[in-house]
């Protein structure tokens, strides 16, 4: 499932390859792309919102929402 993490204070492209690498590491995820700029990480995962929210704490960061990732069509 694709989902959207929004991330509070995410300030640059350091801090969002950080999230990037700490998210790849868990078993479940496939793929992790975060903007800095608008403060969002793409996920590709089947780990539960909670698993993904508590990983970007420990990073070091504060996770607004977690949503599912809505397609252009869709």
């Amino acid at each position: 499932m694709k989902k959207v993490i929004e991330i509070e204070d995410l300030c640059c492209r350091k801090c969002a390859e950080r999230v990037e690498r700490k998210l790849l590491l868990l078993d479940g995820v496939t793929g992790a792309k975060a903007n800095f700029k608008k403060g969002w990480v793409f996920v590709e995962t089947v780990l539960p919102d909670e698993a993904l929210a508590s990983c970007v704490t420990d990073a070091g960061f504060h996770v607004q929402t977690v949503r599912p990732r809505r397609g252009l069509f869709g």
